[in-house]
């Protein structure tokens, strides 16, 4: 056996994972850019994190998801953190707006 197909598996492998990483990156930064939009008053009168541990954590997270070294763990957790945010935080921002 040649190994090329082998070769063109560890390619297809590379650019899934590049792919995942650049979603990630685009969730990340989609998040930290949301927290930057509301004011600090929304976070308090929402009853969640204030503002600026929000932005400092999505911030962290963005950043170290632009670091070339493997922290898996980290980046996973803070991954979850910007789920988070999307999905309790920002909506309860939102739902404000509305009111």
């Amino acid at each position: 056996m040649s190994g090329g197909f082998v070769g063109a598996i560890s390619d297809v492998e590379i650019w899934i994972n590049i792919g995942i990483a650049f979603a990630l990156l685009v969730i990340k930064i989609f998040a930290f850019v949301s927290a930057l939009l509301y004011s600090g008053e929304s976070y308090v009168a929402a009853d969640k994190l204030n503002k600026a541990t929000w932005t400092a954590i999505l911030g962290v997270g963005v950043l170290l998801q632009l670091v070339p070294i493997n922290l898996s763990i980290v980046n996973l957790a803070m991954t979850v953190a910007a789920l988070v945010y999307l999905a309790d935080v920002r909506p309860a921002l939102a739902g404000l707006r509305r009111r």
